[in-house]
């Protein structure tokens, strides 16, 4: 049997490990009005796959706000102080998607697997969101909003923070980016990651595929077949 390498396996949180039920929406809805005395600030913006600032950014513009990065900042707090409250709501749909958190203490105990982080989140909001679901433990480092806005160049923060934690260096090719968007998919590209995309949120399964994912799965329910991948990954020849 090929040695295995150490991998980093990055997960997206929002369509991928849970659904929040639109806490993230309702509160980015309430601090933009409280901030930017709009209602609705974010009709018509696109949410899925991604990172916060983007989404400000093009909320600011569709309602001909300049950006203000003090006034962007104030956003962000107040975002941040009301998502707690939203995800104490007991709304439908509010859930741990499929297989979760079972693949995620399969993967751990594996002991060739560091488990991460690849959010267009904000950190703080990112951690809130797992904390409330019980699965913030899981994941010791990773990449956020706070890094930078362009979700393809969050990769390279995740792989230094692992060897800052772990002590452990990977190669692009040693990251799996486990997401439920082609934004998921587009941002392993540039870097020459690996993509497992699960059609569990942002993208239908034929818009995934057509985004040539290296794997692709219905949900992450079947644990052996999550196993499957990553030992196959690690026991990659590479060069």
């Amino acid at each position: 049997m090929a040695s295995r390498r150490h991998l980093l396996a990055l997960f997206d949180i929002d369509g991928t490990l849970l659904h929040s039920g639109g806490a993230g929406k309702r509160a980015m809805i309430a601090a933009f009005r409280d901030v930017f005395g709009r209602d609705n600030g974010f009709a018509d913006v696109a949410m899925a796959g991604r990172t916060d600032p983007e989404i400000v950014r093009e909320a600011l513009h569709k309602q001909g706000i300049p950006w203000k990065a003090e006034l962007v900042e104030a956003f962000r707090k107040r975002y941040l102080e009301l998502l707690g409250p939203e995800l104490q709501r007991p709304v439908p749909n509010k859930r741990l998607l499929p297989g979760i958190p079972a693949v995620l203490e399969a993967l751990r105990e594996l002991g060739f697997i560091t488990l991460g982080l690849l959010t267009g989140n904000w950190r703080e909001g990112a951690y809130a969101k797992l904390h409330h679901f019980g699965i913030d433990g899981y994941f010791r480092l990773g990449a956020f909003a706070d890094d930078a806005e362009e979700r393809d160049r969050l990769l390279p923060f995740a792989m230094a923070r692992m060897q800052q934690v772990t002590g452990v260096a990977v190669r692009p090719q040693d990251v799996v980016v486990v997401g439920d968007t082609t934004r998921d998919i587009d941002c392993a590209r540039p870097h020459g990651a690996v993509a497992l995309a699960v059609a569990t949120g942002g993208n239908s399964t034929e818009e995934l595929a057509r985004a040539r994912p290296d794997f692709l799965l219905a949900d992450l329910s079947d644990t052996a077949a999550v196993i499957k991948i990553f030992c196959e990954v690690s026991e990659r020849r590479v060069g």
